[in-house]
């Protein structure tokens, strides 16, 4: 069923911050300009933020300052999971809304509707679009993403009574690879004095900052959304840096009744790239080894390996392709996944007979770790054509039952665009200048990581 609108139009622009387009970019310079109250150390990958949503005047600069963050990492987000509490209509669970785009007075922004409707099997994701018409806690951050991302797909969901695993599992199944961002919302006490907010908040950031669950509302409005991101952060390892804090008194509100304020960012440990290959790459081998019946190799240990991820193996002889086998999906532990296409690659790629032992050393192995894909949006072939980037994106193509994928690195062998979608349509069964308004195309990147040349 259709939403009975296309796109959310702001609800509170003119009253938490300016509704005129160029007085709202004004507004967000002067909020992102202010530095860092400390300099977070940085040492790994900014994957979530958690900032405040009161009016611009009262907690844009505390916000500003982990949203500043964000600035050089504009080529890398490609979405951001946007969770906050609701305010204004009970529910049970997380709500998430039908619509297609949210819109704010710098324009829309597209919504990932894959992401969101992939959580439908999720008992407690509920579909509420009442729950997000007048919600401000989601809606006052989209200007600032806006602001400092360009373009990027949004999946906003408002958080009602749910447990923190609850959250979690949500958050999990959503949590990509460096393309994704998680952003919770979230104002901490409510209405206190000044000193006794100071205290409040501060015991409240000691909980967040040593990933400690929350126990009351009256600690964090977002306490919900918060845990829900703690309980995740704790089980994957991440490390949380306190951006900035201060209270209504310290902004634009007299001391008596105060609301507070903190912004946090929290960094995925930054296992090297160089350190993951090497474990991908073993494994690969050693999983077509045992096939084989041969010794295996010792295999290095890497914290990413026990988390879902997506990969194909590529075999190759002498530079010509033996085998190739992956995942578009992350649907299964790094390192079971990257096992299993490795076997496949080399026993069960239908193009070729399976690999025999005498082919084995002669058989260079490479595993590439796949971003979740994203749907592209275009108005027809050649528009879509212009949004390719050769060397940078896979692209999966689809047309009703039939679909193909080719790795950005076939890009060394199709250089050019359309040359490109056209062998992609063949691979999937199709004329080379086939085209119809149902196509969908995907895109995703890779990192990829290949063992030194055979003999």
């Amino acid at each position: 069923m259709r939403p009975a609108i296309a796109t959310r139009p702001p609800a509170v622009a003119g009253m938490f911050y300016p509704g005129d387009p160029a007085s709202l970019r004004d507004e967000l310079l002067t909020c992102l300009a202010v530095s860092p109250a400390s300099t977070p150390a940085q040492a790994g990958l900014l994957k979530a933020v958690i900032v405040p949503h009161a009016g611009y005047i009262y907690s844009g600069g505390t916000a500003g300052r982990a949203y500043a963050l964000l600035a050089p990492l504009k080529n890398r987000i490609r979405r951001v999971v946007l969770l906050g509490p609701c305010h204004r209509v009970s529910v049970r669970g997380l709500a998430a809304p039908t619509v297609q785009a949210f819109a704010t007075p710098l324009g829309s922004i597209p919504l990932d509707r894959a992401a969101l409707d992939a959580l439908a099997d999720l008992p407690q994701v509920v579909a509420s679009d009442d729950a997000h018409a007048q919600e401000h806690s989601l809606e006052v951050q989209l200007p600032f993403l806006q602001t400092v991302l360009g373009e990027f797909d949004l999946v906003p969901l408002a958080v009602g009574h749910a447990s923190s695993g609850d959250v979690a599992q949500v958050l999990d199944r959503l949590w990509g690879g460096p393309e994704t961002l998680i952003v919770i919302s979230s104002d901490l006490s409510h209405f206190h004095g000044y000193r006794e907010a100071q205290a409040i908040d501060g015991a409240t950031a000691e909980h967040i900052l040593a990933l400690d669950q929350l126990t009351s509302f009256d600690q964090a409005c977002g306490a919900l959304p918060i845990n829900g991101l703690l309980a995740l952060a704790r089980k994957r390892g991440l490390r949380i840096e306190r951006v900035a804090q201060c209270n209504s008194g310290d902004t634009a509100g007299d001391k008596s009744r105060v609301v507070g304020y903190a912004s946090f960012a929290l960094y995925e440990p930054e296992a090297a790239a160089s350190d993951l290959g090497p474990a991908l790459l073993v494994r690969a081998r050693n999983a077509i080894a045992a096939k084989l019946k041969q010794a295996t190799q010792a295999e290095p240990a890497h914290p990413a390996l026990s988390q879902p991820g997506a990969t194909f193996v590529t075999l190759t002889q002498k530079g010509q392709l033996r085998g190739c086998i992956g995942s578009l999906q992350a649907h299964r532990a790094l390192d079971q996944d990257v096992r299993a296409n490795a076997v496949a690659a080399a026993f069960s790629d239908p193009r070729f007979p399976p690999l025999t032992l005498a082919e084995l050393p002669h058989t260079r192995v490479e595993v590439s770790l796949l971003t979740a894909p994203q749907p592209m949006r275009f108005s027809d072939e050649a528009d879509a054509l212009r949004q390719l980037r050769p060397n940078v994106d896979g692209i999966i193509f689809i047309a009703g039952r039939r679909r193909s994928t080719f790795l950005p690195q076939v890009w060394e062998q199709l250089p050019e665009p359309r040359q490109f979608l056209a062998h992609l349509k063949q691979k999937a069964g199709l004329p080379p200048d086939y085209w119809s308004s149902d196509v969908e195309l995907q895109r995703y990147e890779v990192q990829k990581w290949k063992e030194a040349p055979t003999a």
